[in-house]
C-alpha cells in the first residue's frame, strides 16, 4: 500500500499543501496524511500516524524531502523505523524509492555522507576546545547547579525537603524561556558539599 505524507510550515501555505496532496494522489497513494506546521516543532503528530499506520510492504511517500524530514539524520532515523517495520521509504523529488537496490545505495551514500559531516564538525570541535584550553580561553560552561546552588540552600535552610526543591525549581523558567529541569540527585550532592 502506498501511504503519503504532506506537509507544510504555516497555515498560510495552503496552496503548497494541496499541490503535494495532488502528487501523492497522482501517485495512487490510498491513504494521506497531512499536517500544517514547522518541521522545527517537537512534535508531529501526523508524520507519527503515517508511520504507525505503516505495515509490511507499504511504503511512506513523500513529495520532496525537507517535506519530511529536518535533517538527513532524522531521514535516515525516519527510514529505519519503516525498516524495522518491513516498509520502504519513496521520496518524489529527488527521486529515492528504499524499496529498490538503487533506491537503498542511494539512501545509504547521502547517510554516509552525512555521518561524515558529522564526524568532521565533531573532530574540528575538539581541536577547538582542545586549542581554546591550551591558550586559557575554555573553561567549559559553568554548571547549571552551581548558578542554582544558593537558592537551594537557601530553600533547604527553609525546611524544604530535595524532592519538594527539586519539583519547585524544575517549574522555574530559565534565561532560554524554558523550565530548567534538576534532579534530586543534584540537590542531595549540593547539600552534602556545603
Amino acid at each position: 500500500m502506498l501511504i503519503g505524507y504532506a506537509r507544510t510550515s504555516t497555515l498560510e501555505q495552503v496552496a503548497g499543501l494541496e499541490a503535494q496532496m495532488r502528487d501523492l494522489k497522482a501517485a495512487k497513494c490510498e491513504r494521506i496524511f497531512s499536517e500544517q506546521l514547522s518541521s522545527v516543532e517537537s512534535k508531529r503528530d501526523q508524520l507519527e500516524a503515517a508511520i504507525d499506520y505503516c505495515r509490511d510492504g507499504d511504503i511512506l511517500v513523500c513529495t520532496k524531502l525537507d517535506r519530511l524530514a529536518r535533517s538527513v539524520a532524522d531521514v535516515v532515523a525516519i527510514e529505519a523505523r519503516l525498516r524495522a517495520k518491513g516498509a520502504a521509504l519513496h521520496i518524489m523529488d529527488p527521486a529515492m524509492d528504499t524499496s529498490t537496490p538503487a533506491g537503498r545505495l542511494t539512501f545509504n551514500v547521502l547517510a554516509s555522507i552525512a555521518q561524515f559531516e558529522r564526524e568532521i564538525m565533531l573532530t574540528r570541535q575538539r581541536e577547538g576546545i582542545e586549542k581554546a584550553k591550551l591558550e586559557g580561553k575554555f573553561k567549559g560552561r559553568k554548571p547549571t547547579s552551581d548558578a542554582r546552588k544558593k537558592r537551594i540552600l537557601e530553600l533547604h535552610s527553609e525546611g524544604m525537603q530535595p524532592t519538594a526543591i527539586a519539583n519547585l525549581l524544575s517549574q522555574e523558567i530559565g534565561s532560554k524561556g524554558k523550565p530548567m529541569k534538576i534532579c534530586r540527585r543534584t540537590i542531595h550532592r549540593i547539600l552534602s558539599n556545603k
